[in-house]
């Protein structure tokens, strides 16, 4: 009979995969080693499973035990004519007599019960495997064997034939060439680790990756280069992006989801640094920045193609799915999951579905929904496990697992801390919270964190930010990404008050001024060295062709001296006939893209109120009177076009609560209050306390309107059967990234209106609640919505509520807040989600109301962000 022999080459790590050796089968009437069958198969997963294996990569002798307990004892049979053939592989370990020579460890003997051994070192690029092979064959008439990769402990102790002795000398000089090699190696890599001990010893990158399905970004003490699977300067796997946001998904905990999205970034800074930018952004949902205008959003319709294209189900089966799930991501895995495939296409790689995700956005002209539908079909047939159901949701436009920007951004901060950019490979550090004691630790973080965000307020363009984090690290960020004429920073938000006597006790012994708050649009004008003029909104949409009027106008209010600017403005629409502002919701029925001059309606003025750069300087830091004065010096006014806000410098309260009244009978809200001089800069993304607003509806009731997320539809009945009677209604909580109960509303709509809610929110509509939505029982709805519009409302006053989950835990250890008489005034078009009323904002409503203020209660926490 004859024997196998087998032995696996596993590169080195960070080197190019050689193709996988062929697995040998010998037929048992031929002993010719032509004769040999040639059987490809994969090469077996090694890692903490074989002894060699547990002794090289073990941190710990414990991991040593463990892993010799679990080389198992393991038989390979087959039964062909009721015979049955038993083989057995034993290993042996290389490491046993450390002081002989690699020579000795690669004799052959022949005289152990007939067994042919063949001893590699595994070291770098030495061989993987070893095995003695001891086969018994009970008859000579059996058939061909094909043996798998693994290793077992042999019951029988000798054979019946012998390999012919050329067979195993060549083997054996291959394995002498190899060992000394191998042994070259390891002489250096001691060498070198001698001339570096402030390398730790568990940071070493010599260490053999995890495979794809050991893939664990939750794991405690995670290591950036050992416990990610693919190697140094490969192409970062899709599958290792989905399954951390598929490990996300199973959790609310935000600190936890920082951690779990920061492992996988330090991976990715170490092991593929190339991949961060388009892992940022994919986390992100987006393809470019706000401002570009890019979005997927790919049609329902177009993606329930896609599926039943690839897949060869029916429309209805994949409809019923859809309808029962409600989620298109989940369908479409189980589809793809069902799918059985001739030939393997290429893996993804985070970059190859970023940047044909970034080709489908791009798409225009004739017929783009057929491209797309091409583009989406090469990336699905691609797709295993998880990559489907996160393929679908990016293309659709939403994650749907609660992962906010901010957190995005505070994982990107955590994992530089940690393992900061940039170092060579193998990195120096890759666990900083090693190096330092935990209270150094968590300020490098804060201050890490804190740059991040900023620098992404006042510049958000990842495709800058990202290079100058891997190139000169997150410290070099102030100084190498500054505002810039063209890319919109995020506006400073004024914090609301209730009433005159507070916004003079809040600036008690400070100068501030009163402009009119205007009831309109913010209005970010850019012009740009080379002169192209750019104009965006709050929330940094591009609104540029939608008011092509105020750029063709722009040079009648600018100064000669004047060659780029940003100034923050109030677009107002303006009755040209009677002289006079007109509200908002006037204002919203101008077209909001690519719109013509000549037939434009709706006129606006713009209100200019701050000059936030100027000819190549940024005056953030700047106190507001000299921003004022530059802006007053440099553009001029224009009636009905481009004015100054009108405003009013004082200290009396007399004089405030007059220009209050006053600014109510010119049509506007009310009066922002802001400082001048000390503490007067213009604070980037932070609703500050610095500004103060102070509108007509606070001289009634409570001191703000409340902008709230929808979060559920109760069906109506009798008038208002057929369309939604009710809704139930929360605010978002940045910090555990939850919307929060707060309200059932069914008052303030006409009947237009609850048309309208119904015709958009039965396009929302999921199987159940989100795992972020909190909520009672006792006020679940008919049905349940994506999160997809914020409305304003109005209430008489909050309180205390057992069953609503508003600010729990802020205000009362054990309840949350409710609102009470709550209307709906109108849909906030001009918020995303994420910009609605805040929990902390939400108690900071509920202590100002008087009641609460004379009972003594007090906030001790003041200050909250955007």
């Amino acid at each position: 009979m004859n024997v196998l022999y087998r032995s696996y080459f596993h590169p080195k790590n960070g080197i190019k995969k050689e193709k996988d050796p062929p697995v040998l089968s010998v037929s048992t009437s031929s002993t010719s080693p032509e004769d040999l069958e040639v059987v490809h198969t994969t090469p077996i997963k090694t890692y903490g499973k074989r002894k060699k294996h547990a002794i090289l990569f073990s941190d710990s002798d414990e991991e040593t035990s463990d892993s010799k307990k679990k080389c198992a004892k393991n038989t390979i049979s087959t039964k062909p004519n009721d015979e049955k053939l038993e083989e057995s592989i034993e290993e042996q370990s290389p490491l046993k007599d450390t002081d002989k020579s690699l020579t000795q460890d690669n004799e052959i003997s022949e005289s152990d019960c007939g067994t042919t051994k063949i001893n590699d070192h595994p070291i770098k690029d030495a061989l993987q495997d070893q095995t003695q092979i001891k086969t018994k064959c009970e008859e000579s008439s059996l058939p061909s064997i094909k043996f798998e990769p693994t290793h077992i402990k042999s019951d029988n102790s000798d054979t019946d034939e012998k390999v012919p002795n050329k067979l195993i000398t060549d083997k054996k000089n291959k394995l002498k060439k190899k060992s000394k090699k191998a042994s070259k190696i390891e002489s250096f890599e001691k060498s070198s680790d001698e001339q570096s001990p402030t390398k730790d010893a568990d940071e070493s990158p010599n260490h053999k990756n995890v495979s794809e399905s050991e893939y664990d970004p939750t794991k405690k003490n995670y290591h950036p280069i050992r416990d990610a699977f693919w190697n140094h300067n490969q192409p970062t796997p899709y599958r290792a992006l989905t399954k951390t946001l598929l490990c996300i998904e199973e959790v609310s905990a935000r600190l936890k989801i920082i951690e779990i999205l920061s492992n996988y970034f330090r991976s990715v800074i170490v092991v593929s640094p190339k991949d961060l930018l388009p892992s940022v952004y994919l986390c992100l949902n987006k393809v470019c920045p706000d401002y570009i205008g890019l979005e997927l959003g790919i049609a329902e319709t177009t993606l329930l193609k896609a599926i039943v294209q690839t897949t060869g189900r029916s429309m209805a089966q994949v409809k019923s799915d859809v309808k029962k799930t409600g989620d298109l991501g989940i369908v479409a895995e189980k589809s793809k999951s069902n799918q059985k495939t001739m030939f393997k296409p290429a893996r993804l790689t985070v970059k190859s579905v970023f940047d044909k995700l970034k080709e489908i956005s791009e798409m225009t002209g004739h017929a783009v929904t057929v491209k797309k539908l091409d583009k989406i079909q090469s990336m699905f047939i691609a797709c295993q496990d998880s990559e489907a159901r996160f393929l679908m949701r990016s293309l659709a436009g939403k994650l749907r697992i609660g992962l906010a920007e901010q957190s995005v951004l505070q994982a990107l901060g955590l994992a530089c801390t940690m393992t900061p950019p940039p170092q060579n490979f193998p990195p120096e550090i890759l666990n900083a919270a090693k190096k330092m004691s935990e209270e150094k630790f968590k300020k490098t973080y804060d201050g890490n964190t804190l740059i991040i965000k900023t620098t992404y307020c006042e510049s958000p363009n990842l495709d800058i930010i990202i290079p100058i984090i891997l190139e000169v690290g997150v410290s070099a960020l102030p100084e190498n990404c500054k505002l810039t004429p063209g890319i919109p920073l995020k506006p400073m938000l004024a914090h609301p008050t209730k009433g005159v006597h507070e916004v003079l006790s809040r600036f008690d012994g400070l100068k501030f001024t009163c402009e009119w708050k205007y009831d309109g649009e913010r209005a970010q004008i850019h012009l740009t060295e080379d002169g192209n003029i750019c104009i965006y909104s709050r929330n940094q949409e591009n609104n540029t062709s939608k008011y092509p009027d105020i750029i063709n106008r722009l040079d009648s209010t600018k100064g000669p001296n004047v060659k780029s600017f940003v100034m923050d403005s109030e677009a107002v629409a303006w009755d040209r006939e009677n002289k006079k502002i007109m509200p908002f919701q006037i204002l919203s029925t101008r077209k909001r893209k690519n719109a013509n001059e000549a037939d434009i309606k709706v006129q606006v003025c713009v209100y200019m109120f701050d000059l936030l750069y100027l000819n190549g300087e940024s005056l953030v830091k700047r106190p507001f009177c000299e921003r004022r004065q530059l802006l007053r010096e440099n553009f001029i006014e224009v009636e009905e076009q481009f004015l100054l806000a009108t405003s009013l410098d004082t200290t009396k309260m007399e004089e405030v609560q007059d220009f209050l009244e006053e600014s109510i009978k010119g049509n506007c809200e009310g009066l922002m209050v802001k400082t001048l001089e000390e503490e007067a800069t213009y604070e980037i993304a932070k609703r500050s306390r610095n500004w103060l607003k102070l509108k007509k509806d606070y001289l009634d009731g409570v001191g703000d309107t409340i902008d709230v997320v929808v979060l559920g539809g109760y069906l109506g009945r009798g008038k208002r059967t057929g369309t939604y009677g009710g809704f139930l209604l929360a605010c978002y909580d940045p910090d555990s990234e939850e919307y929060q109960s707060i309200c059932k509303i069914g008052t303030g709509f006409s009947d237009e209106d609850l048309q309208t809610h119904t015709e958009f929110f039965q396009q929302h509509i999921i199987d159940g609640p989100k795992s972020y939505y909190r909520y009672d029982q006792s006020h679940e709805p008919d049905h349940w919505f994506e999160t997809a519009q914020v409305w304003e409302i109005k209430c008489a006053d909050l309180s205390l509520s057992p069953v609503h989950r508003a600010a729990l835990g802020i205000v009362d250890p054990e309840k949350g807040i409710s609102l009470r008489f709550p209307r709906f005034l109108r849909i906030r078009e001009d918020k995303s989600i994420e910009q609605s009323t805040s929990a902390q904002q939400i108690a900071e409503l509920y202590y100002s109301q008087v009641q609460i203020i004379n009972q003594g209660s007090t906030n001790t926490n003041r200050e909250d962000f955007y």
